[in-house]
């Protein structure tokens, strides 16, 4: 009987043995994959959040580039340039208004 337990603990062992090292395995398997996984995707994160930023940088170049020509646009001295030669428009000539009073309507203080 001893030696049956000897060879039955001995295969248990082994047995054991083989099981945690594939426990072991497969563990790392999962852990690789895990981080594998997770690098992908905090670098997809970081290549997205750059391209925003890129995107932001452009459009903020645009509107300094339309406030700019907003700027130009609303100079007087471009207003009136564009009013003569597009519109063909001119300046008025200033009038001059008389009024008259007569010197009999006129009330003086004695």
């Amino acid at each position: 009987m001893k030696k049956f337990t000897k060879r039955n603990a001995r295969k248990q062992k082994e047995f054991i043995q083989t099981l945690s090292f594939f426990g072991i395995a497969i563990a790392s398997i999962i852990g690789l994959i895990s981080y594998l996984w997770v690098y992908t995707e905090i670098d997809e994160t970081l290549i997205a959040i750059e391209l925003q930023k890129a995107t932001r940088e452009e459009l903020n170049n645009s509107i300094k580039d339309l406030q700019n020509d907003i700027a130009l646009l609303g100079r007087v001295d471009r207003v009136t340039d564009k009013a003569r030669k597009e519109l063909g428009m001119v300046f008025a000539t200033p009038e001059t208004i008389s009024v008259y009073i007569d010197p009999k309507n006129l009330a003086f203080k004695k």
